[in-house]
């Protein structure tokens, strides 16, 4: 049987750096009546026989604070992008004006944000699950190791407080993104 791979400590935190860059992803598709770019990344195109992200067939834009502009580079797809923003359910009116595609946030109702919270506290728990998942994975790691007589047990309690120290951390990290884009939302 072969040993086991050596502790990677950098793995692990690459891991759950992983976890909160997803839920920052998974925030800034969020619609919080403030435009951002990533509110349009679930949209799909029908574009030349293919499903293609809007990202590919335009350029998007926040030219205000309250506005997205797309700027479609085929005139023949202008109709598509149209047709993909209504069918993406995001609640946007598309304004169109030659190749060039507005779309206005409109304002959120108090109950429409609440439910938004709901929404950020669901994909923050699901962040935490992830990087609780990663540590577990370590800890059975270390576990291995300590039974294959590749490490010591101070050597296993040691890097299991490092485990341990970078799942705290990283929950932290999690609980301060989902603070703020708590506050984001909320903001009348």
């Amino acid at each position: 049987m072969a040993a086991p791979a050596p502790f990677n400590a950098a793995d692990i935190k690459r891991r759950m750096h992983g976890a909160v860059e997803s839920l920052k992803h998974d925030f800034a598709g969020l619609r919080t009546g403030r435009a951002s770019t990533a509110l349009l990344d679930p949209v799909v195109v029908d574009a030349y026989g293919a499903n293609m992200p809007i990202n590919q067939v335009a350029s998007i834009s926040t030219p205000e604070a309250r506005l997205l502009q797309i700027s479609v580079w085929d005139k023949g797809l202008v109709a598509a992008v149209e047709k993909a923003i209504h069918a993406s359910n995001l609640g946007l009116n598309p304004q169109t004006e030659g190749t060039v595609i507005r779309l206005r946030m409109p304002d959120l109702t108090q109950d429409r944000r609440k439910e938004l919270v709901k929404v950020a506290h669901q994909y923050a728990e699901k962040a935490k699950v992830a990087a609780r998942n990663v540590r577990r994975d370590g800890m059975d790691h270390l576990k291995t190791l300590e039974k294959e007589h590749v490490i010591s047990e101070d050597d296993h309690k040691t890097k299991a407080d490092e485990v341990q120290k970078m799942t705290d951390d990283t929950v932290k990290e999690i609980d301060a993104a989902l603070k703020v884009k708590e506050a984001e939302i909320m903001q009348v």
